[in-house]
């Protein structure tokens, strides 16, 4: 079942949702169980994270359609701000 990122958008005030973004840098690496994906995208300074159970093929100069909310992540004491993604779809 596709979850549409409009309804997704309404039900929750935090989501955000961008298409046709532009892949700048994909990053996988291995947390666990889990694969962490980190994206940057052309014109944003921010990284895109999420975890799936496997590996992508790379993103990197895709076009990607992303529904996403900012989030907090602390590092050595520092908060840095990063998206989470929630879905993500090639353009």
């Amino acid at each position: 079942m596709q979850s549409d990122p409009k309804k997704l958008v309404e039900k929750n005030q935090n989501l955000n949702h961008s298409e046709l973004l532009k892949v700048v840098s994909h990053i996988q690496r291995e947390q666990g169980d889990w694969i962490l994906h980190t994206l940057m995208i052309e014109g944003c300074e921010v990284p895109f994270k999420f975890k799936r159970k496997g590996k992508y093929l790379s993103l990197k100069g895709a076009r990607v359609n992303i529904t996403y909310y900012p989030e907090q992540e602390t590092v050595a004491g520092m908060n840095f701000e990063v998206m989470k993604v929630v879905r993500i779809k090639r353009g």
